[in-house]
């Protein structure tokens, strides 16, 4: 690659002018303390931080800026650490996904309008992935993303417990009344023993996994827990190889191709990720100019089987997962599958990266004719269409009953969360295992923001028969970390006249996985009058950025971008007089 000579580097439009602009930004900078050779004729790197102590997945980061900024230092760099929006999954509402553009103009603004030539990446909490590198894509400076990393193993009397899905288990025990108010608080403390993110499969290890396949951190980051000292060393070198990636110029739209997002698609797929990621991946995608859809990730998912063994489809943690060999280990076992001519952000092929990964515990990691969920009895995404959602609905049959997976029952529906909890918390309430429940406006503008409502709650009723799953369908998200037959992502949603909107308690709905098809058995005619009298049922808000995103977000099938900031689009650098 050709190195860029100091004179290319847009800091020094910044830096080194002669003038009374260049004279200010030289003075600001030595207000901080720093000598004048401390930054002059250096690459500036963007440190991009979103710790926060809202933020437990991200409470570390502080000290990984620091180990990031040694690192910039060593290679010869100006490093600049810029505070960012930190999305904690948990703690923000409704939820984070409502913000996840909003990080993403963020993340833009302030790398287009500051004196950054590259830029390292500290995030990993759920949207904080996509949103961040969304971002970073408009711009288009050298990235290195640098993921939180996930949290140690949590134990409850000597059982191994993991973030999300076993929170879920021990709700459903308690309303089945199995345990009790006291041990539901003593659970609180011992399940979430360290900072990082959920050590479960769950949205953010899929991301930053997907991430790291694709070649924009260093590969096999993604696996590294949160508290290990490899993972400040793993900072530190983010930091050099974003001065070095400066001068060899590589940005995200010359390292990124359709074949890196394809080559995440595998290692999603045998990760068994969130469901969540068929929404990032699209928007990603979308800013970069690559056509990825639904249907891409279809057809991913009918040739790799699930092959991690982690909760929520297994029985680990990412923790185990990382002394197993990690994402390295893993993507050894479906290089044929990959496209290993893919440039990382290593400055090397993906092929090189991955030389002497092994796998040391092979139940762990499964081998392709060894998988953890096969490809007859589960998927990690299975894309349906029909009359109730004909731009596409998902379902990860991986984490499904079997035996629902073709299923025709009558709907009970819903219009909000708060009713749908009065109702099945009732243990009179009469339902039977063959009922569909249905949650609606839960999609992005109907709730708004698209929240993870979609793991609709067992009614008690039929918890205290042992009944464990049964069909749901909502226009929301769901938890990587939770698990069922759950349709999520129905796309158009409700609240922008989606077929969802038309859906009557009583009606029958039929669910066939096999075929791809999510119907009701209501006549072309009758969904014609019901149409007719249909009134909205979103809120629409008339101020605040919820406006904003109400007024310009896409579907789920789209990304849930903001239609403005789709596609790649030239922007001019900003004027400095």
């Amino acid at each position: 690659m050709a190195r860029k000579h100091l004179s290319d580097l847009r800091s020094q439009r910044w830096y080194a002018a002669s003038g009374i602009r260049g004279f200010a930004h030289r003075q600001r900078t030595q207000q901080f303390g720093l000598r004048r050779e401390e930054f002059m004729g250096k690459p500036v790197i963007g440190i991009v931080n979103t710790w926060s102590e809202m933020n437990a997945c991200h409470a570390h980061l502080r000290q990984r800026a620091e180990a990031v900024k040694r690192g910039v230092w060593q290679a010869g760099g100006y490093p600049v650490e810029l505070p960012a929006l930190s999305m904690a999954e948990i703690m923000v509402k409704p939820t984070t996904m409502l913000y996840r553009n909003f990080l993403a103009m963020e993340v833009e603004e302030l790398l287009r309008c500051h004196p950054i030539d590259g830029c390292v990446l500290l995030g990993g909490c759920d949207k904080s992935t996509p949103g961040m590198l969304m971002g970073a894509f408009a711009v288009d400076l050298p990235t290195v993303f640098c993921p939180a990393g996930p949290m140690s193993n949590g134990r409850y009397k000597g059982t191994i417990t993991g973030a999300g899905t076993h929170t879920k288990k021990y709700f459903d025990m308690l309303r089945r009344g199995e345990i009790d108010g006291q041990e539901w608080i003593n659970l609180e403390s011992p399940m979430t023993r360290t900072v990082g993110t959920c050590n479960t499969m769950g949205t953010a290890s899929t991301m930053t996994s997907i991430v790291d396949a694709m070649g924009l951190s260093i590969t096999g980051a993604s696996s590294i827990p949160a508290v290990d000292s490899g993972h400040e060393r793993m900072a530190s070198a983010c930091g050099t190889l974003a001065v070095e990636r400066v001068w060899d110029d590589l940005k995200p739209s010359q390292l990124l191709t359709r074949q890196s997002f394809l080559n995440g698609l595998v290692a999603y797929m045998a990760l068994g990720g969130s469901t969540n990621a068929a929404i990032h991946l699209i928007a990603m995608a979308g800013r970069l100019g690559i056509e990825l859809g639904l249907d891409d990730m279809a057809e991913m998912s009918r040739r790799i089987p699930v092959l991690t063994n982690l909760f929520p489809s297994g029985n680990y943690l990412m923790e185990d997962f990382y002394f197993a060999g990690g994402l390295k280990a893993l993507l050894t076992k479906v290089k044929d599958e990959l496209d290993l001519s893919c440039r990382t952000v290593e400055g090397c092929m993906l092929g090189e990266a991955l030389e002497g990964a092994e796998c040391w515990n092979d139940d762990v990691i499964r081998d392709l004719s060894n998988p953890v969920v096969s490809l007859e009895k589960g998927r990690t995404l299975v894309v349906l269409r029909g009359n109730l959602a004909p731009n596409g609905a998902v379902l990860k049959s991986s984490a499904a009953d079997p035996k629902f997976l073709r299923h025709e029952g009558p709907a009970l529906v819903f219009d909000h969360p708060d009713a749908m909890m009065q109702a099945l918390d009732d243990a009179d309430f009469d339902v039977s295992e063959d009922t569909v429940l249905v949650l609606r406006n839960a999609g992005p503008v109907g709730a708004p923001g698209m929240p993870e409502w979609g793991n609709l709650p067992i009614p008690k009723s039929l918890l205290k028969k042992g009944v464990k799953d049964i069909v749901r369908i909502c226009d929301g998200r769901m938890s990587g970390t939770h698990y069922g037959t759950c349709v999520l992502h129905v796309a158009p949603e409700a609240a922008v006249g989606g077929p969802l909107s038309l859906l009557k308690t009583g009606d029958i709905v039929v669910l066939d996985v096999e075929a791809g098809r999510l119907d009701m058995k209501v006549s072309e005619e009758e969904l014609a009058r019901r149409r007719e009298t249909m009134k909205p049922t979103a809120r629409i808000y008339d101020r605040s950025f919820t406006a904003l995103y109400q007024r310009s977000v896409t579907q789920a099938d789209e990304g849930c971008d903001f239609d403005f900031l789709t596609g790649p689009r030239n922007l001019p650098e900003p004027e400095i007089y």
